[in-house]
């Protein structure tokens, strides 16, 4: 079995990197991701390691770009690694001049306002506390020689600190003498006050104020077309903050991987150990050649392959085909290393259980063409990458959507279903005819119910070559029929699922050379299974096959013999076949002997191995290592844990050979349901709609067909679609369960630069 169907074989090896060129070669590995870093400084706490602080600037970058809003990103996108020298000094230079003209334009429009204020002085009521304290202030320092009057501006003016709207108060001080002056000002400063001329007539304020007018629209003009200008700057510069914030991503991925690595006693070279394919490990060895390359490195970084007795992670290669089954097998859990990987048979198994419960030819159909348009534009990237949880999921499972329509497709056509109604592609191969020759048939308006014997001759032709005859439509009795096929279906699809399961596990035993699981866990499995579930199968087919349409009403009963066989009686029916009784209790007595083999083969073989085999001279360590994990020695056994694990798993085998057996009956349950909701539509909706013979019969058929269309979606295709969907993973972890896959596997996570571009929306944010 290649690596399809086992994870890939793995090693452990180690890396040399040179000090001047780690960054880069980690870089090269994280673009091929092939590798899985091991921590090295396990006991180093994490604020403590080398590169912590580069980590650190790292997630600050990645908050700055992170902010949604742009006015917060601009002043913040000037420290950005990575952005153009051009655009750097561009964006500044336009930044810093737009805050000078900001800062002029206020204290031009403060000096107009105050001139408007001062033109017919009012002293009016404002913020009582801090004026006080100001004319206080000037009083005491200038000893009264200042005339001090104020007034509040009606309109708010912006705060150049918070940039929120701001009441401002205008003051307006005559003093005498040059040295009562500097006190003013020095008491202006500490209030943080702006100083102002004050014009001496009225004709030079009017001028002023018409100058200042001028000024104000021209830094208003100035400002807009500044603003114009910084806008299409940052228009060109968002483009590229994507791009941005995937590089700061990996840069901090790369720190984070470099704070594992441990130095070497020189301090001039760093030493990491990965797990990675080892057919992988000449792309590992290229992707360091490049890296040294392109630092520009006198010393070449290298690996070397180690030996190791730990358990390497699993590791399976999948395509955007494969990925989805993969991920339903991974949600029972990740197997062990070089175990049998159930997904390749589920690609199969996972659709055609599913069609079972979902079978019709139209939803199917349907179904199908969903998918198969999700296919055809899986590279658009508005499909691809959307905030859409749900979408998302749908879109992911595109592959797994597009098989189930097409095996529901199969099975419609098997069960012969479309929206309820049967297809006559072939003709029916019953005749009614015939009843009317043989003569049965005489009085039919008397009879509400017409019987079809298949015994008279030409009634019954032979079978519909595909699928179910589509007279079965029309009769009286199609449920009980439909019953009765799809129970003995569901048990016999059941025990050949279950049995598989079974069967794989062969190639787990044999590829971990545990040849002796083959006889004392494998043999005693399969026999218990198919002497009893096995043995039902045989008995439902054999009287299909054995029992004609005139023995039907005298056959036996098949669940009666079945219980008899575990009672161990007869209840003096009709037996299927001669030597009936016999063959029963043989069966019987070989499942009931195969428990005990299983619950204590095992544990008394290991005990063996280890007392017996000494004691002879036959120390087989060969035979231990079969049992015990890689590099146990055979003193370490504990048998008490050997009983108790193998204990519980043979109660747990077989009690669910017959509870799981059971559960398969939900195929019968879960199709029935389906196609039974299916005709209640079709009856209770589009029945209607085609029974009115009017003029206006076309046009009540139109919202009739749309409420038809929208209630198959909605409830046949959508909701009946997610159950069928869910009970299709139980049923597969009732074939691992205890079968072949243990999930007790460490799934393999390598450092990987495309999970994290992967893991960001359209619009560049997490």
């Amino acid at each position: 079995m290649g690596s399809l169907f086992r994870s890939e074989d793995m090693c452990l090896a180690q890396l040399f990197l040179q000090a001047g060129s780690a960054y880069d070669c980690i870089s090269e590995l994280g673009e091929t991701g092939l590798v899985e870093f091991r921590d090295l400084n396990p006991s180093v706490n994490c604020f403590q390691r080398k590169f912590v602080n580069e980590i650190k600037r790292c997630e600050e970058m990645e908050r700055i770009l992170g902010k949604k809003h742009t006015n917060h990103i601009v002043p913040s996108l000037l420290n950005v690694a990575g952005m153009s020298v051009n655009m750097l000094a561009e964006l500044s230079e336009v930044t810093r001049n737009k805050e000078k003209l900001q800062k002029n334009l206020r204290e031009l429009t403060e000096y107009t306002h105050m001139l408007h204020v001062t033109k017919n002085f009012a002293q009016r009521g404002s913020e009582r506390p801090k004026i006080e304290a100001f004319e206080r202030m000037m009083w005491r320092v200038c000893k009264g020689y200042t005339i001090l009057s104020y007034s509040e501006i009606d309109e708010y003016l912006e705060d150049p600190d918070t940039g929120e709207p701001t009441k401002s108060v205008v003051f307006l001080i005559s003093y005498w003498g040059e040295l009562i002056g500097q006190k003013v000002k020095k008491i202006c400063d500490c209030y943080h006050c702006h100083l102002y001329p004050y014009p001496s007539s009225r004709e030079e304020r009017t001028d002023v104020v018409e100058g200042l007018g001028t000024r104000i629209q021209d830094l208003n003009t100035v400002l807009l077309r500044t603003d114009d200008y910084l806008r299409q700057v940052l228009k060109k510069a968002s483009e590229s903050v994507y791009t941005w914030y995937i590089e700061v991503k990996k840069m901090k991925a790369i720190y984070y991987v470099l704070n594992l690595c441990s130095l070497d006693v020189t301090n001039k070279c760093l030493i990491s150990e990965v797990w990675c394919p080892v057919g992988d490990l000449g792309a590992v060895r290229q992707a360091l050649e490049e890296g040294s390359r392109k630092s520009g490195a006198t010393l070449p970084s290298f690996v070397n392959r180690i030996p190791s007795n730990d358990t390497p992670p699993t590791l399976i290669k999948t395509n955007k085909f494969t990925s989805g089954f993969q991920n339903i097998v991974d949600a029972y859990g990740v197997g062990t290393y070089r175990e049998v990987n159930p997904a390749p048979f589920t690609i199969i198994t996972f659709p055609f259980l599913f069609a079972v419960m979902f079978g019709d030819l139209g939803h199917g159909l349907i179904m199908a063409v969903f998918a198969f348009w999700m296919v055809l534009y899986e590279n658009n990237r508005k499909l691809k990458n959307t905030r859409n949880e749900i979408w998302n999921t749908f879109f992911e499972g595109r592959y797994i959507i597009l098989l189930m329509g097409l095996f529901s497709i199969y099975t419609g056509l098997i069960y012969n279903d479309c929206f309820s109604k049967s297809l006559n592609l072939f003709g029916s191969g019953w005749s009614v005819k015939a009843m009317f020759d043989a003569g049965v048939w005489n009085d039919i308006a008397a009879n509400r119910f017409l019987i079809l014997d298949p015994n008279i001759t030409g009634v019954f032709k032979g079978p519909y070559p595909l699928g179910i005859d589509p007279i079965w439509n029309l009769a009286n009795n199609r449920l009980t029929f439909l019953n009765s096929y799809k129970m003995k279906m569901s048990v016999i699809l059941g025990i050949v699922h279950m049995s598989f399961g079974v069967v794989l596990s062969v190639y787990n035993h044999l590829h971990f050379r545990k040849k002796s699981n083959l006889y004392l866990v494998f043999l005693p499995e399969l026999l218990f299974m198919w002497c009893l579930f096995g043995y039902l199968v045989f008995m439902v087919v054999y009287k299909w096959l054995a029992f004609s349409a005139a023995e039907s009403k005298t056959a036996p009963s098949i669940l009666i013999h079945f219980i008899n066989m575990f009672l161990m009686q007869s209840s003096g029916n009709q037996l299927l076949y001669p030597g009936q009784i016999g063959v029963q209790g043989f069966l019987l007595v070989i499942a009931l002997l195969s428990v005990p083999v299983l619950l204590l083969g095992k544990p008394l073989y290991l005990y063996w191995l280890h007392n017996g085999s000494q004691r002879l001279g036959m120390y087989r360590v060969r035979g231990l290592t079969l049992t015990l994990p890689s590099g146990a020695h055979v003193g370490h056994i504990n048998f008490g844990d050997e009983f108790l694990h193998q204990g519980i798993h043979t109660i747990e085998y077989c009690l669910g050979c017959v509870s799981n057996t059971a559960s398969y009956l939900r195929l019968w349950a879960l199709s029935l349901a389906h196609a039974q909701l299916s005709e209640v539509l079709w009856r209770m909706v589009m029945h209607l709609g085609l029974r009115v013979d009017t003029s206006l019969g076309v046009l009540f058929l139109v919202p009739v067909f749309g409420l038809f269309a929208v209630l198959t979606v909605s409830i046949l295709l959508v909701m009946e679609g997610l159950s069928a969907f869910l009970h299709a993973l139980r049923l597969h972890w009732v074939e691992f369960q205890n079968k072949f896959y243990s999930g007790n596997g460490i799934k393999f996570s390598p450092f990987s630069f495309a999970l994290l571009a992967s893991s960001f929306d359209h619009d560049g944010f997490p």
